[in-house]
């Protein structure tokens, strides 16, 4: 039996109405109009799929890191220089890496240039930066060209050129130096590892008498590498595709040249780079556990006179120690927090004395692949007084009780009693309008 559709008079089969519409389409994409992009917002409460973020990289050129949000300089087809900084904000279980290992926004230096893994607003009414037409990276700005200021603002995950290329497999091969006075440019490639990726673009960049060179437990600079005969005092040479990671910055560089970026780093070698990681990790370490471990609330289960037993995921991203120190039987203090991961309070009290307090009821790991932003662990927790803030999709704070009882400063907590709006999700007011 045939299914018809009747049309302002006339009657159509459904199967003739659908090859229609499919050649409609066709015909749309084969003159330019390319179909509408899918449109996709984080769900509260759930961590989205990293294939579904849009990439882009830029420069690092503001940073407010008490509410987790700051502005890049977006590398598009355009001049680099005339680009205007685009706010970003972190989402509460956005990662942040430097140096091959966890960090927090503070830990990275302005100028740094970092690929960016980001989404558009969770919720465009409470989002701490400006919120941008859905499709605000199609449009040109002048001369900072197209893709300069996506509405993707929201970051997944925010990462420096060494750890981009580690978890990517990826090695910068030197293929050529040109020197003088200490400072000169490198012609280099960013190639798989392992090599034999032929689509690989050279790229030349600047260096200086400023550019830290790491080797093994060495750190040394151009004018070593000169007394040693590693490198020329002026001229050119070879560098016969030596394997390195480089740290990259942008700074304005001479010859008229728009995009050319700098190199601020030089690992020569594995141990060079694992040496930096170790450092960053064990600062990141001891800033975790005196801000203490974010999570969101999966579930509460209430009982009476504030008994409540509360079900939360751990975000991911850390030191697999800090996750260690959550475990079974132990207890813990669990507090509310905003999106921005700051602190609840009252007054003068801290967080620990607004704390929820109890044991860990039982702690269970996810099989499988865990998507970005989430650690796959979760807990169980159990206290006898409940408070507020700790409802399902909130995010908290957790720190196991032998972690060290230490206080944030003002500007990393609110004051529940006093709080606005404008202090629980910072307005967008403080960026300049370019």
């Amino acid at each position: 039996m045939r299914s018809w559709l009747f049309v302002t008079g006339s009657s159509f089969p459904i199967s003739g109405l659908l090859a229609l519409v499919v050649s409609l389409l066709l015909h749309a994409t084969a003159v330019g109009e390319e179909p509408k992009a899918e449109v996709f917002r984080p769900t509260a409460g759930e961590f989205p799929p990293l294939e579904k973020a849009h990439s882009y990289r830029g420069e690092l050129v503001f940073v407010d890191h008490a509410n987790r949000r700051g502005s890049i300089r977006v590398q598009s087809d355009g001049k680099f220089r005339f680009i205007s900084p685009n706010p970003f904000a972190m989402l509460p279980y956005g990662i942040v890496r430097y140096h091959g290992a966890p960090a927090d926004l503070r830990d990275v230096p302005l100028g740094t240039m970092m690929h960016v893994r980001a989404f558009l607003p969770p919720d465009p009414e409470s989002s701490s930066v400006p919120v941008l037409p859905v499709d605000n990276r199609t449009k040109k700005e002048g001369n900072a060209g197209v893709g300069s200021a996506p509405a993707e603002n929201h970051v997944l995950l925010l990462e420096d050129e060494p750890s981009y290329c580690l978890r990517e497999g990826l090695v910068w091969k030197l293929k050529e130096l040109e020197i003088k006075n200490n400072q000169g440019m490198i012609v280099a490639r960013r190639e798989p590892k392992a090599g034999g990726d032929t689509r690989a673009e050279e790229e030349t960049m600047t260096f200086d008498a400023a550019t830290r060179i790491w080797r093994g437990r060495e750190f040394i600079g151009v004018q070593e590498l000169i007394a040693e005969g590693i490198w020329p005092a002026g001229g050119k040479k070879s560098l016969d595709d030596q394997a390195v990671l480089l740290g990259i910055t942008w700074k304005p560089t001479p010859s008229g040249a728009f995009n050319r970026f700098h190199i601020s780093d030089i690992w020569l070698d594995d141990a060079a780079m694992q040496r930096a990681a170790r450092h960053q990790t064990e600062s990141h370490k001891a800033f975790i556990r005196s801000r203490w471990m974010p999570a969101h609330v999966d579930a509460v289960e209430y009982g009476k006179f504030g008994r409540a037993t509360v079900t939360a995921t751990l975000f991911g991203g850390m030191d697999e120690s800090l996750y260690a120190d959550f475990s079974k039987d132990s207890r813990a203090l669990m507090a509310a927090a905003e999106n921005t991961l700051k602190h609840w309070a009252s007054g003068t009290a801290g967080t620990a004395q607004m704390a929820s307090k109890g044991p860990i009821l039982d702690v269970t790991k996810a099989g499988g692949a865990v998507p970005l932003g989430s650690s796959g662990i979760q807990i169980r927790f159990e206290t006898d007084l409940i408070t507020e803030g700790i409802r399902p999709t909130r995010v908290v704070r957790i720190r196991p009780a032998n972690w060290p009882d230490l206080h944030v400063p003002r500007e990393e907590y609110l004051r529940d009693h006093k709080a606005t709006h404008e202090e629980r999700f910072p307005t967008p007011d403080i960026f300049p309008k370019y």
